[in-house]
């Protein structure tokens, strides 16, 4: 029995009943999903709307209360902190950035009800090529928003350590615990040179409002509307960092890929809207090049990050099928890398040492194989 889901089911039916002081709240619940943390999702079916009028609750909240459908999240407290969850869901909604609202929480049980936004995640869109175009342009006009009017002298800095701490997730997680390689001390030399380069850039960046995870799987189409604001979800671990950093996670998507030239052209529409928005200045004739520099610097930080978290997803936290997504990430590295003199060196030991044993040791977790 899932003790858990039955106490969230319970205190979410009673947080509606008391919000629109009706009895008799009944309706299926169903799990939506897990994430990369401890969080669970789950999704209460009312088999009626409930009944609340204007006076009982937030007249922004009506149209919400009168829908049939909610998302209950399971976020244990001794891993999960709800209070940074709520507090940046509202600070980056103020900002107009269209993040679910939170109708009711239990801190100390680590229990959720929040607006649901559907199960139209951008990522099938995308694959489809649905209106690829509008989907991005309001993704980028919705991060600006944020990057624009975000208060982000109240996020934490993603400053030199916590950027270090991240790069060294792929040394620690895939170079030695999942490759099994054991660094000398040049090659420790090489990376820590390269990670300060890398931390170096991203410092040197314009400071705004980071989501840290804005991609296609936590962007996700509202009433069928490419056009329309995307809802924004996984926003928890927000911090203040380089501007680029959100718009490479978005175009360099770990889980989907565009030729690079249409990458290009996205950029450059995001500096334009950026400039416009006053979140960078006009510049000179030379500053598309300085903003693709950074764009492609912050690239290579978040990705050689990201395999070394899917190693440690797979190898401690027992979750394969991240390790399916990593031969897309070593291949931006790889092109980017490949454009950028400072990261010559690098580039040489990585596909001299690294790349042949990565080939081989994930072979196995591949989708087919995965699938099988």
């Amino acid at each position: 029995m899932d003790e858990r889901k039955t106490a969230l089911t319970a205190w979410a039916r009673q947080c509606l009943e008391e919000m629109c002081d009706q009895a008799g709240v009944a309706g299926d619940v169903e799990t939506v999903s897990g994430d990369a943390s401890f969080r669970r999702y789950f999704r209460m079916r009312l088999n009626r709307p409930m009944d609340c009028m204007m006076g009982m609750v937030n007249e922004k909240l009506l149209p919400i209360l009168h829908d049939t459908q909610f998302l209950l999240v399971d976020a244990p407290p001794e891993h999960e902190d709800c209070h940074r969850f709520v507090r940046i869901a509202h600070l980056f909604r103020q900002a107009g950035m269209n993040t679910p609202r939170v109708l009711e929480v239990d801190y100390e049980r680590g229990f959720m009800l929040l607006q649901d936004f559907g199960d139209a995640l951008y990522l099938p869109a995308l694959q489809e090529g649905r209106d690829v175009d509008a989907l991005y342009t309001a993704a980028m006009e919705s991060l600006v928003l944020l990057q624009a009017n975000g208060k982000g002298d109240e996020l934490p800095p993603y400053d030199r350590a916590l950027l270090h701490r991240e790069l060294s997730l792929f040394d620690d997680w895939f170079c030695e615990a999942f490759l099994g390689l054991i660094l000398t001390e040049a090659e420790r030399d090489l990376l820590a040179r390269t990670w300060a380069m890398l931390e170096d850039a991203a410092l040197a960046q314009p400071q705004v409002c980071v989501h840290r995870d804005y991609h296609s799987r936590n962007l996700m189409i509202i009433s069928n509307d490419p056009a329309e604001a995307p809802g924004v979800i996984d926003f928890q671990d927000a911090v203040l960092g380089a501007y680029t950093y959100d718009l490479v996670s978005l175009l360099r998507d770990c889980y989907i890929v565009w030729p690079a030239a249409r990458v290009r052209e996205w950029a450059l529409q995001y500096r334009q809207m950026a400039i416009v928005a006053g979140v960078l200045p006009e510049g000179s004739p030379q500053a598309a090049e300085a903003f693709l520099r950074d764009f492609d610097l912050m690239g290579l930080q978040r990705h050689l990050k990201v395999i070394g978290i899917f190693s440690r997803l797979n190898l401690r936290d027992g979750k394969l099928r991240y390790m399916a997504d990593i031969p897309v990430v070593i291949d931006y590295v790889l092109e980017v890398a490949a454009e950028h003199p400072e990261m010559a060196e690098f580039l040489q030991w990585f596909q001299n040492r690294v790349l042949p044993l990565a080939c081989e040791t994930l072979a196995p977790y591949s989708r087919e194989s995965l699938a099988s």
